[in-house]
């Protein structure tokens, strides 16, 4: 099995990051991790609201958050565990990540802003 890259926060780039929340369902997946702390499995996101998401679909989305720098992925025997790496980030970039996380909640309407997702769990 090859072993899960995560790039140095000196190297993430604002670019990746904005590419990677794009895509309303990785910027869900993303607040779903932030809210819980850490999600030991990653079929456990793989129904969000009415939307069931395939295994090949959901294994690519958390690449694109980890190659971004916004998750931490860890294998324990054959789970992966993702973390947020929110704190990180936005010592990097400030605000990058509440505006965006603001904005989506504010489309939505219900979902949890940024600073309450903010908290450790």
């Amino acid at each position: 099995m090859r072993p899960l890259s995560h790039p140095p926060i000196e190297d993430l780039r604002p670019e990746a990051i904005l590419h990677a929340l794009s895509d309303p369902i990785r910027a869900a997946i993303f607040a779903k991790i932030m809210q819980v702390g850490c999600v030991e499995a990653c079929s456990a996101l793989s129904a969000l609201g009415d939307r069931v998401i395939p295994k090949s679909s959901l294994s690519n989305h958390f690449k694109v958050l980890r190659e971004a720098g916004l998750i931490r992925s860890e294998r324990h025997g054959v789970e992966v565990r993702n973390h947020s790496r929110w704190a990180e980030v936005e010592a990097r970039f400030p605000g990058l990540l509440s505006g965006i996380i603001n904005a989506y909640a504010s489309d939505a309407g219900s979902a949890p802003r940024a600073a309450e997702m903010a908290r450790p769990a």
